[in-house]
């Protein structure tokens, strides 16, 4: 079963994404659990968390089905000690508002050395990080969602998200998210067959594929190798359609969610409904 769905909105609380995901056909969603643009939140409230769960069942959601993001403003790897102190406890909060909802994954972006300890230093302030958002939590898995490499982000090479799983101390509660138009901006081909067969090799090889938790689906404006993250709707970019017709018919990727984060929300029912069309009868 191929769970497609989009980045939906919470506006009026987190207990409207699942019906918004429901409103455009979706079978998976992602979402934020609290401001994505502050580093602080109101606490969920009973309500709210019961009507969550409530609106997640009568729409027919599981935890397997859901990938929530955190906030854009966490950088587990910030070389000061400040920020990394905040990245910290704002992460464990977003673990714990996920273990709240009865989620099962959180979703981040690893982290940015911002030029001023080594990228190896940097990977290893990740992996602390999330050992001690583990420590503080439980039951949420921690993935990992590869980048573009834009700036002094990590997390766009295969090998630096192995290098953060490797100090894991709790490897069962670590995965990845790949995003299609980061891995192609990061240099990765995916729009030939013979590029999609060797980008997933090698992704095997140095990451592992049992890591893999989900995926988002986005077609860029940049080419391959740009390392700039810009997406694109499907179909409109430099990835094309052939790339998710390959990820469609792909049964690897069956039961993990498939997240639109294309830049126009008015057309996500109609590209879920596109990529659906896409699975060819077995």
């Amino acid at each position: 079963m191929k769970y497609v769905g989009a980045h939906v909105s919470t506006a009026g609380g987190v207990e409207n994404a699942p019906l918004n995901a429901k409103a455009i056909g979706a079978t998976a969603f992602a979402l934020f659990t609290k401001n994505q643009r502050q580093w602080k939140a109101k606490p969920l409230t009973d309500r709210s968390i019961r009507r969550f769960k409530e609106n997640c069942a009568s729409a027919g959601f599981t935890p397997e089905q859901i990938l929530p993001h955190d906030s854009y403003l966490i950088n587990l790897g910030h070389p000061e000690a400040e920020g990394l102190k905040k990245s910290r406890a704002a992460f464990i909060d977003e673990m714990q508002r996920c273990r709240q909802l009865g989620l099962k994954f959180l979703n981040f972006h690893p982290g940015s050395h911002l030029k001023k300890i080594s990228e190896k230093d940097c990977l290893t302030r990740i992996a602390e990080s999330i050992n001690l958002a583990l420590a503080k939590t439980a039951g949420v898995i921690a993935v990992i969602e590869n980048t573009a490499g834009q700036g002094t982000n990590l997390g766009y090479r295969f090998e630096h998200l192995a290098a953060i799983i490797e100090q894991v101390d709790d490897q069962s509660r670590v995965g990845v998210c790949l995003d299609t138009c980061h891995t192609v901006s990061a240099g990765y081909d995916l729009t030939t067959p013979d590029g999609y067969k060797d980008t997933l090799k090698r992704f095997e090889d140095v990451v592992g594929l049992s890591y893999l938790k989900g995926l988002h689906l986005n077609d860029g404006k940049k080419p391959l190798g740009s390392r700039v993250d810009r997406h694109e709707r499907l179909g409109k970019g430099t990835l094309g359609l052939e790339t998710f017709r390959m990820i469609m018919n792909d049964a690897r990727f069956e039961n993990m969610p498939m997240i639109l984060e294309t830049p126009e929300p008015g057309s996500w029912a109609e590209e879920i409904r596109m990529l659906m069309e896409m699975i060819r009868p077995k």
